[in-house]
């Protein structure tokens, strides 16, 4: 049994990795930093591959695909993804764009080219991580919050194809909130009631496995998604950009 987790060098990605391992499952880690995919292979175990590429290009997610199509890939795990806070016009276009390459781009990607190999097989799971961002617009988040949506919804479509053509294969999603990663230290925050990422994994892995196909980890995030929907959107929005501008200035104040 083989998983496949982009992002696996750290975070969710390597917390899935590493709670997989614990079920018996050979791990292939792929990330950009060949430090921290090393490191992360030496908290898995030795029988971890790791492929240092960077996915946000068609090129590389083929070439990534080509290099492991013949391994008899089980799960693949699309964690891969970075974020930034900022007004819109503020924001630098290439960082935006290359946000949209890693969240979206290589999500759909790798998505639509496993998901051709499993379908032959009729056997497979791929987990998608996206966010509670996805359930509502981010004011100072704004391409973050919207990439989340994409997968999202994609995601979601994706999983019903599957579902009426009675496939045995999984197309799911993992929607977390606050979770303790680096990602937050990326932006410049920390934030005392952020989920235990491998906790967080358990949960998820445990879901995958039931193929729930949106997971959302907590019951608070649970009832956000759900409060979401009936909140008039001027008032979300509202709501948002002000626990972005927290964020914001909690980050000035730590640097």
């Amino acid at each position: 049994m083989i998983a496949l987790i982009t992002g696996g060098s750290s975070g969710i990605g390597l917390s899935i990795a590493k709670r997989l391992h614990q079920l018996g499952y050979d791990i292939i880690l792929v990330a950009s930093d060949i430090e921290k995919l090393e490191k992360a292979k030496e908290e898995i175990g030795e029988t971890t591959e790791i492929i240092t590429l960077d996915i946000s290009t068609l090129k590389n997610c083929k070439e990534l695909h080509k290099q492991v199509k013949d391994k008899d890939i089980d799960i693949v795990i699309n964690s891969a993804e970075f974020g930034m806070h900022g007004k819109f016009l503020d924001q630098n276009m290439e960082e935006q764009l290359d946000m949209i390459d890693f969240n979206v781009k290589a999500t759909q990607i790798l998505t639509k080219l496993f998901l051709q190999d499993f379908k032959e097989k009729n056997h497979g799971y791929i987990l998608n991580i996206t966010s509670t961002a996805a359930f509502s617009a981010g004011p100072l988040m704004a391409c973050y919050f919207a990439s989340k949506a994409y997968v999202l919804r994609l995601t979601e479509a994706i999983s019903e194809e599957i579902r009426q053509e009675k496939s045995r294969v999984y197309v799911g999603c993992l929607c977390p909130g606050l979770v303790d990663t680096h990602f937050n230290d990326k932006l410049g925050v920390k934030f005392s009631k952020a989920q235990n990422s491998d906790e967080l994994a358990a949960y998820a892995v445990q879901k995958m496995f039931q193929k729930k196909f949106v997971i959302i980890p907590t019951f608070n995030h649970k009832l956000n998604a759900f409060l979401n929907k009936f909140v008039p959107t001027k008032i979300l929005l509202k709501a948002n950009y002000n626990v972005q501008m927290k964020k914001i200035n909690k980050a000035k104040k730590n640097k």
